[in-house]
C-alpha cells in the first residue's frame, strides 16, 4: 500500500465524485492500485484555481470503469472522505510540500511529476500536508472559539498529538471538522428560515447535518450537510420535511407540521437559503436518498418542540 495524491479540477471531463468514486485513465492504474487499501490526499491544480490541497479519503479498490475502455474507477471507503478544514497551499514558504516536487536547493520544479493526475505520496508529506488541513488541535480550535474575552486559559494544555490515520477515523474529530466546513458554507445560515441566530457569546446556534446519515452510509462531504436551526434540524431527521427534485424547494410533511409553525420557520417562498459556492450545496443523490428513506416515513418519538 502507498499513499497517493490525486488531481481533481471541477470542470474536468473524468466523472469523479469526491466521496465516491475517483475516475481516471489507464496510464495511472499501476500507482493507483497500489493505493488500494491506503488514504489520498486530493489536488487541484493550477490551472483548475487556488485551493491546492483540500481533502483527504481512503481508497477501497480500483476497478475498470463500465462501458468506458481504457478508464478505471478508484473507488472511495464509506464515510473517509474529510475535506480539509482550510485549504493547503501549493507552495510553503516558497517550497513544495511533497519531496518528488522541489529540486535538491527546495526550489519547485516544474512539469514533469507535478502534473501527474495520480501520485505517490511519501508518508512524512502525506503527514504534513494532512496536518495542516485539519490540525491536530482542531477540538480545541472549535471549542475556544466563541469564548468571550478574559476567558482565556493562562497556559493551554499541550495538545495530545495523535497519529495522522487515527485522527482521521475518530467520529468526534470528524464530527466537528464537517461541523466547522457545513456551518461556514451556509454562512452560518440556517438552510430553511434564513435566520443567521448568536448566543449571548456570539456563538452560531446553526447546527451542521448530515442528509444521509454517517450510519446509513453517509459521508461527510459538505455536499452531504445542511445547515439548520436546532427545530428544522428535529423536523428534518424525522421525516417531516425535505427537499424536492430540483433541489431547492422544501417539502413539507402538511398533516403533522402545523401551519403556523411553517410561517414562522420557512422562508417566504418556501425555497432553501443555499451556499453562494456551487461545489459545496447539496448534492442530487443525497436528497434523493432522505426523499426516499426518510421524509414521511417516522412519526416524531418524542413531543415536538412546538406542542
Amino acid at each position: 500500500m502507498v499513499k497517493l495524491v490525486l488531481l481533481h479540477r471541477d470542470d474536468s471531463q473524468y466523472d469523479d465524485e469526491l466521496d465516491v468514486v475517483y475516475d481516471f485513465p489507464k496510464s495511472y492504474l499501476k500507482a493507483a492500485r497500489e493505493g488500494i487499501g491506503d488514504w489520498a490526499v486530493y489536488y487541484e491544480p493550477v490551472k483548475a484555481g487556488a485551493r491546492g490541497y483540500f481533502a483527504v479519503a481512503k481508497i477501497r479498490d480500483v476497478i475498470e470503469k463500465p462501458g468506458s475502455e481504457g478508464r478505471y474507477l478508484a473507488l472511495i471507503e464509506r464515510g473517509s472522505y474529510l475535506p480539509f478544514d482550510q485549504e493547503v497551499p501549493r507552495l510553503v514558504d516558497g517550497r513544495p510540500l511533497e519531496q518528488a516536487l522541489m529540486h535538491p536547493d527546495g526550489t519547485p520544479k516544474s512539469g514533469g511529476a507535478q502534473q501527474l493526475a495520480v501520485r505517490r505520496l511519501p508518508e512524512a508529506d502525506f503527514a504534513r500536508i494532512v496536518d495542516l488541513g485539519l490540525p491536530q488541535n482542531l477540538e480545541e480550535i472549535e471549542a475556544g472559539r466563541y469564548q468571550p474575552p478574559g476567558h482565556e486559559i493562562a497556559e493551554p494544555a499541550a495538545i495530545f498529538h495523535r497519529p495522522v490515520v487515527e485522527r482521521l477515523t475518530r467520529r468526534r474529530f470528524r464530527d466537528v471538522a464537517f461541523r466547522r466546513k457545513v456551518r461556514e458554507a451556509y454562512d452560518f445560515r440556517c438552510a430553511v428560515s434564513g435566520l443567521r441566530l448568536r448566543n449571548g457569546g456570539g456563538r452560531p446556534e446553526v447546527q451542521a447535518a448530515h442528509i444521509r446519515p454517517v450510519e446509513h452510509n453517509g459521508s461527510d462531504s459538505v455536499r452531504n450537510g445542511i445547515a439548520l436551526s436546532a427545530t428544522v434540524h428535529w423536523m428534518f431527521d424525522r421525516g417531516l420535511i425535505s427537499v424536492a427534485e430540483d433541489n431547492e424547494t422544501i417539502m413539507i410533511s402538511s398533516n403533522k407540521v402545523p401551519t403556523d409553525v411553517v410561517q414562522r420557520l420557512f422562508m417566504p417562498g418556501g425555497k432553501l437559503c443555499l451556499p453562494g459556492d456551487p461545489r459545496d450545496r447539496p448534492h442530487p443523490a443525497n436528497l434523493k436518498w432522505h426523499r426516499e428513506h426518510v421524509f414521511g416515513q417516522h412519526l416524531p418519538g418524542e413531543d415536538a418542540p412546538w406542542a
